[in-house]
């Protein structure tokens, strides 16, 4: 977990860099998804994985901003609760 927050940096593998940067892309500039970036993804991935991966990404997405704008939280929510890790830290 701690390496996704800088995997292009990380010794995470070439295949799940590729993975990450496509779920970067679809959330932040989808404009970015040309035809050369799906060159380089095909190296990687089949269309069929592909597409499950942006279906996943899109489905998932949607799911939490839909949340998020009716204001549901989980009963076991509390304001400034979060998960503890199993390195220990947490930044």
């Amino acid at each position: 977990i701690q390496k996704m927050r800088d995997y292009e940096n990380s010794d995470l593998p070439d295949r799940v860099k590729m993975a990450l940067r496509f779920a970067d892309i679809i959330l932040t500039d989808p404009q970015k998804l040309d035809e050369p970036f799906f060159n380089r993804i095909k190296e990687y991935f089949t269309e069929e994985q592909i597409i499950d991966m942006g279906m996943g990404i899109g489905f998932l997405h949607g799911m939490q901003r839909f949340i998020e704008s009716m204001g549901i939280v989980p009963e076991s929510y509390d304001e400034g609760a979060y998960c503890e890790l199993p390195f220990g830290s947490r930044h």
